[in-house]
């Protein structure tokens, strides 16, 4: 919808609190509610009493700021740059951010061609550290191309680390990605990913709150991180230390009721700690796609049961099975005393040890029976001992 066709200028209104409101504002979010979003911009244009809580000195802040935004303005370069502006109330809207209640998003700036609210509703967000490990890059990517692979949309914000993964990981799948930016999507952040930013334009989708031309601050990407959990069904984080904005996205889709899943990683390494100390409460440890969808998928989207490799031993019969782990491993061992290990009869016992010398199991020793290599090599060439 054009500004032309908005005959209350709602959304023109809303385009111009991106400008005067930072994302987040409960405050700002709590006047829209109450007064509706034309009369809250009315007040800001035009000045008079300050709207409640706030002070005179934040009021004065925010005219200040409405003094210089231009809705009209901002519409014009965005249309330029192949941006779109959507507010609640249109059909693309994600009705999921609506969860944010007052800190719900004014409107999303979007640039790519697809439909946000369709993606949305099959999107899983996949975030983690800035400067993470060679292992939290390739566990991403790894994830995130499998997701694309099943259909799934990968949601991540742009940054470098474990997002820049994620997103590269989907998009090398053909898939499909949205990077939720913390800056007006017309000028990319960070610089280094102008081309990723780029190609998921063009592949996928770029959004944010910011107006065009706006730039990030740190407490813009701690409130872009609320989008990221409120827009995705589930968030998985696969690096984070104690302190990370990773850890503010799981926290954020916990309090609205999401999933919220963990990549476990070397104990030993500060960059898993965070994501552990997750995996302590209300998180799920997931290692792959296929888990990942298991829970944020439909019924019977399932993840295949993992086992350990079937040894021919674990095809013989219980009793077959008592005698052979009676046998001592370097010895021969007299029946009576094979029996009396396999809790059975003396009989029993030598009838097992002649079947399980046709399978190669056992092999006879003057009066006493032995193991062959064959029956000592699965146990022996296992998994290294500590």
């Amino acid at each position: 919808m054009s500004p032309a066709d908005d005959p209350h200028g709602a959304r023109l209104c809303r385009v111009f609190l991106s400008r005067v409101l930072e994302p987040g504002d409960e405050t700002g979010g709590r006047w829209v509610r109450e007064y509706g979003v034309r009369e809250v911009a009315r007040r800001l244009r035009e000045g008079g009493e300050p709207l409640p809580g706030v002070s005179g000195t934040r009021w004065a802040g925010l005219r200040a700021r409405a003094g210089r935004a231009g809705p009209e303005r901002d519409l014009e370069v965005a249309q330029a740059a192949g941006v779109r502006f959507v507010c609640p109330g249109d059909t693309e809207w994600p009705a999921q951010l609506d969860d944010l209640q007052d800190a719900r998003p004014l409107g999303l700036w979007v640039r790519g061609p697809a439909g946000l609210r369709m993606w949305a509703l099959r999107s899983v967000a996949v975030v983690g550290a800035r400067a993470c490990t060679e292992y939290g890059a390739h566990a991403a990517a790894t994830l995130s191309a499998g997701l694309a692979e099943r259909g799934w949309v990968v949601v991540s914000g742009g940054a470098y680390g474990v997002d820049g993964a994620a997103h590269r990981g989907a998009l090398g799948a053909g898939g499909a990605t949205v990077a939720v930016l913390a800056c007006g999507v017309d000028r990319p952040y960070p610089r280094g990913h102008a081309r990723l930013i780029g190609r998921i334009a063009e592949q996928g989708l770029v959004i944010g709150e910011l107006p065009p031309g706006d730039h990030p601050t740190p407490s813009r990407f701690i409130l872009r991180n609320r989008v990221i959990a409120a827009l995705t069904r589930g968030t998985v984080v696969v690096e984070a230390a104690y302190r990370s904005g990773a850890l503010v996205t799981a926290r954020a889709a916990q309090r609205l009721g999401r999933l919220t899943m963990g990549v476990p990683g070397p104990v030993t390494s500060a960059l898993s700690a965070g994501v552990h100390e997750l995996l302590r409460g209300e998180a799920v440890l997931v290692t792959d796609a296929a888990e990942v969808v298991e829970l944020v998928g439909d019924i019977g989207e399932l993840a295949p049961v993992r086992r350990g490799p079937v040894l021919p031993r674990d095809l013989l019969e219980p009793g077959a099975r008592r005698v052979l782990a009676a046998l001592p491993a370097h010895r021969p061992a007299p029946p009576g005393e094979i029996a009396c290990g396999a809790q059975t009869t003396r009989d029993e016992a030598i009838a097992r040890l002649y079947e399980l010398r046709a399978l190669g199991y056992v092999e006879r020793h003057g009066d006493g029976w032995k193991l062959t290599r064959q029956a000592i090599s699965p146990v022996e060439d296992g998994p290294p001992r500590c």
